[in-house]
């Protein structure tokens, strides 16, 4: 289960990455809040797609290998990531809106259960 978990949110990562590599403008416009952080920055946005290339590619290499150390290092900028979104949630007063739910399910919710997947994948779920 841990596996497939880690795969998918991996997989997710990855799908990020390219349209934010790809259709910057798109992902900008499309995705609630984040035009309320300043103007578009390709360079900036282009970083980011890159942070998330390389946790998705960690977190499917570590999965298909049993390898516990890659999916903590593939879900480690996941869940900073995420954290600070906390942070940021916090300081907009806490409240319960469109950006607050699109962060909860396209960043909170993956990075924590890929972090949890990661440490307890196990060789025990490898099939004979």
């Amino acid at each position: 289960m841990w596996k497939r978990l880690l795969a998918l949110i991996g997989g997710f990562s990855i799908l990020a990455a390219f349209i934010m590599w790809f259709c910057p403008l798109t992902w900008y416009n499309n995705t609630p809040g984040v035009s309320m952080t300043g103007p578009l920055n390709y360079h900036f946005v282009r970083d980011i797609s890159l942070s998330y290339l390389v946790s998705g590619l960690a977190l499917i290499w570590g999965a298909r290998t049993y390898n516990k150390s890659v999916c903590i290092f593939g879900s480690s900028w996941l869940c900073l990531h995420a954290l600070f979104h906390v942070w940021i949630w916090f300081h907009r007063g806490m409240s319960f809106d469109a950006i607050a739910l699109t962060n909860l399910i396209g960043i909170q919710l993956p990075a924590f259960i890929a972090m949890i997947s990661s440490l307890e994948l196990s060789k025990s779920e490898e099939k004979p």
